[in-house]
């Protein structure tokens, strides 16, 4: 994959995450920023950071309980490590840090 069609695909990740974002009753302050980056804040301090990294081809996901990296496989983001679904380790990132359940869809 050239890093045009990553950026693409990226991308479009990430506007779906935003997207689930909006859409959630979650009470989540977050920041787009250039580059590819989602910054997601907490009433607690703490912070999800969600980027594009163009180098390795993945979208990176940082949080308290730890460092995630997914590929595009078919049509999903995959973790490196164990093949889970971004959007359902970001879900659970993000219910962990807020304190209550969050589900993007």
């Amino acid at each position: 994959m050239d890093e045009q069609e990553f950026t693409h695909l990226a991308d479009a990740m990430l506007a779906r995450i935003e997207r689930c974002l909006d859409d959630s009753d979650a009470d989540i302050d977050y920041e787009v920023r250039p580059g590819g980056v989602i910054e997601i804040a907490f009433d607690n301090g703490s912070k999800v950071i969600v980027n594009r990294h163009g180098a390795a081809r993945e979208i990176w996901v940082a949080a308290r309980s730890g460092g995630f990296h997914f590929r595009p496989q078919s049509d999903q983001w995959v973790g490196t490590r164990d093949g889970e679904d971004l959007l359902r380790v970001l879900s659970r990132c993000l219910s962990e840090q807020a304190g209550t359940a969050i589900e993007l869809a």
